[in-house]
């Protein structure tokens, strides 16, 4: 059996047995978790589990916020990352999230079904936080007096990541517990994407080639030994968000940073990233899991910032033991 420990200086460390995924762990307050993973479990599936689902609408302030709902269980909201619409997320993942939870899926403003409202300044890390709360309201599944959820648990990629840190923050109230999936905390602290300033402009102009795109999400060795789920099944966003959008989208995660004030979520933490993410560097995901107190942190091993496609049952297993122990 493979266990491999990290202190970060934390209060706590623990072992984990990575051949059982947890199974035999020990969690106590402000326990670290990390654990690695070797086996490539990608199915090959179609995204017909969520063409199948619904697409609604609700008003939210100035907009209409498209969104789908399915499975069983507490609510678990998924906010996805940047450029990403509601229908890009891994249906192995969904499959074995919806067997225990209700999961919620959305478009962020101006991404996808949903509207972008005529304000530009709109666009901000925070101004999507305030839309989530709106929306989770509009739907009756968190802060409302009237409903038995009270508190939602929240999964946030990459910028989405940003938002949920700062939904977090600003309405602790209606956060359970929080995933931070191959994310950061902003600004100067953050270690930024390890891309070209070229290949950078092209992925926010939504201008990047496949190739370039598939290489911010994927190790070079992992694409080359899965070419026919990749051509089957990967959703490409680009020329499916208006280049305006884009950019605004963009800009707002430029601007927003939150490293200063991690020490204040209360919320029930897993902070998860991919060892060979050049996207977000594994570094941001080690110094949130640091501030953040009692944070769970979890890496794996080969993971790219595309990590969910790469692992969906792993990580979803992860899911499953941190919400059961937490």
């Amino acid at each position: 059996m493979r266990k491999v420990i990290v202190d970060i200086s934390l209060v706590f460390s623990i072992f984990i047995i990575v051949t059982t995924i947890f199974a035999n762990a020990s969690i106590t307050d402000k326990s670290l978790a990390y654990a690695t993973s070797t086996t490539n479990s990608t199915a090959i599936t179609t995204n017909v589990f969520l063409d199948n689902i619904e697409t609604k609408k609700v008003k939210v302030g100035d907009i209409d916020i498209a969104y789908k709902i399915f499975g069983k269980g507490k609510p678990l909201l998924l906010i996805q990352g940047f450029s990403m619409t509601m229908d890009m997320w891994d249906p192995n993942m969904l499959n074995r999230l919806s067997a225990n939870h209700t999961v919620v899926v959305f478009d962020n403003r101006g991404i996808g079904q949903t509207t972008a409202g005529n304000d530009p300044k709109k666009f901000s890390i925070s101004q999507f936080a305030n839309d989530t709360a709106g929306f989770l309201g509009a739907l009756k599944l968190a802060g409302d007096s009237n409903s038995n959820n009270r508190t939602i648990d929240i999964l946030g990629l990459s910028l989405g990541g940003f938002v949920a840190q700062e939904f977090a923050l600003t309405h602790p109230d209606k956060v359970d517990r929080l995933i931070l999936l191959v994310s950061s905390c902003g600004g100067k602290e953050s270690v930024p994407p390890q891309l070209s300033p070229e290949a950078f402009r092209s992925m926010v102009s939504g201008n990047a080639s496949k190739d370039l795109f598939l290489s911010t999400l994927f190790p070079k060795e992992w694409i080359n030994e899965n070419i026919d789920y990749i051509e089957k099944n990967f959703v490409f966003p680009m020329g499916k968000i208006p280049a305006q959008n884009l950019l605004l989208q963009s800009e707002a995660a430029g601007k927003w940073e939150a490293c200063d004030r991690l020490s204040n979520i209360t919320s029930s933490t897993l902070v998860v990233s991919g060892t060979e993410d050049i996207t977000a560097p594994p570094a941001n995901s080690v110094m949130m899991a640091e501030r953040i107190p009692g944070a769970w942190l979890v890496q794996v091993k080969g993971g790219g910032h595309g990590l969910i496609f790469q692992y969906p049952n792993e990580f979803s297993e992860v899911m499953e033991i941190f919400f059961s122990l937490s």
